[in-house]
């Protein structure tokens, strides 16, 4: 069985930099894992994406603020935030994305930590 928990969200102020975490227990088949946010009123969205063999994708809104990466010891995959804005401000939500030979892909969700940038 494959769980997803996010942590280390929080307040933060505009410009500022946080550190989010994904612990994946169970994470045979994994081939990938992401980073997605969604703010009140909106849909969720895209933020970061890092395969099985390191290849990351960004979108548009946070390449060359955010950095997505693993680390082994911990069994974790952490989201760096820097030069936070106020657009950033929304529930971030870990996701692992798992691959099984003859079967259908499988996403699965953690259940969200809060980011809020405020002045």
């Amino acid at each position: 069985q494959v769980q997803v928990v996010e942590s280390g969200g929080g307040f933060v102020q505009p410009g500022g930099s946080l550190k989010l975490s994904c612990v994946v227990s169970g994470d045979a088949n994994i081939n990938g894992m992401g980073w997605y946010r969604q703010a009140p009123g909106n849909q969720r969205e895209f933020v970061a994406f890092r395969t099985s063999g390191g290849a990351t994708n960004y979108a548009d809104s946070v390449k060359g603020r955010f950095t997505v990466g693993r680390e082994n010891a911990r069994d974790t995959l952490y989201l760096q935030m820097n030069n936070l804005k106020l657009e950033d401000t929304a529930v971030y939500y870990c996701l692992a994305r798992r691959t099984r030979l003859g079967r259908p892909q499988t996403d699965i969700w953690g259940q969200g930590t809060q980011v809020t940038v405020s002045s």
